[in-house]
């Protein structure tokens, strides 16, 4: 979760608004599958995982790059377009799991003989470090480089980013194409290091909740390890006491939803002032 709300960040700073995340994560699984699907056996391991990186990042990168290119060039609607493509997404993995699955169970078996990630301590530590890293370059990235300021013009005004010479177009491209690699990366995550293989609900609905995560910390990736385990926490305890006391399991999330309504009702009334007007006769009064 803190991996695909770090993707998605770059671009919220833009305001470009990147609802595509979970069809970015799930053709980063897609690719990281095939290279486990065509190349395992064939290939030594480490050429293997080098391939399977390779592939997840490119792959989550185009699938950014296409709503960026319509934008930049027709100006069109990229919440529409990243939430759409989501779909598209979705039934390719489905279109290659019946491919893949001539017997229609439509899911793979778990696939641990080739391109099996180091394991230090356990299969999460690895995966943890890297994500703590990955914090800490996007933190640099968005506050100490150019790239960085760039994005945060472009966010608070287009056209005073234009007024300086900052290429809009171009920031918003190499954005979404750094959005959607991290995306990619973090499908090689999930399939690579933690499942072994591949469904239509691979990504989980992170893809979506990412965006809150990445809200509620104020596009700062600092914060959005306190708040993905926020989130984290109150979906996973949710869905214990559902669990102890037997009631349906669609309560965690109904539980997470009423919590963050009201966290989002509050910051309304952090961010304005509500004052009534008072009416002619008592002003004239």
């Amino acid at each position: 979760l803190l991996c695909i709300s770090l993707a998605v960040t770059p671009a919220f700073r833009m305001k470009f608004w990147n609802i595509g995340a979970e069809g970015q994560v799930l053709v980063g699984c897609l690719a990281t599958t095939a290279c486990l699907f065509y190349m395992g056996g064939t290939v030594p391991d480490w050429l293997l995982i080098v391939f399977m990186l390779i592939t997840a990042v490119l792959a989550g990168a185009i699938w950014g790059l296409i709503p960026a290119l319509f934008k930049a060039k027709w100006n069109t609607n990229e919440t529409l377009f990243t939430l759409m493509m989501n779909y598209v997404a979705t039934y390719l993995v489905a279109f290659f799991l019946l491919t893949w699955t001539p017997d229609g169970s439509s899911t793979l078996g778990r696939m641990e003989e080739f391109g099996v990630l180091p394991v230090l301590g356990n299969e999460y530590l690895l995966i943890i470090l890297v994500v703590a890293v990955l914090t800490i370059a996007m933190y640099i990235y968005l506050n100490y480089t150019k790239h960085g300021y760039e994005i945060s013009v472009v966010g608070e005004s287009e056209n005073t980013a234009r007024y300086i010479g900052i290429s809009v177009p171009k920031i918003i491209i190499r954005t979404m194409l750094v959005s959607g690699a991290i995306c990619g990366f973090a499908g090689f995550l999930i399939v690579g290091g933690l499942d072994r293989t591949i469904t239509t609900e691979s990504a989980g609905g992170q893809g979506f909740t990412a965006i809150m995560v990445s809200w509620l910390a104020k596009f700062n990736p600092a914060v959005m390890i306190l708040t993905s385990f926020l989130l984290i926490f109150l979906d996973q305890g949710a869905a214990q006491v559902a669990q102890d006391f037997n009631m349906s399991d669609a309560f965690p999330s109904i539980i997470t939803g009423i919590i963050l309504f009201f966290i989002i009702g509050c910051e309304f009334f952090i961010n304005y002032q509500v004052v009534f007007r008072t009416s002619k006769k008592e002003v004239q009064a």
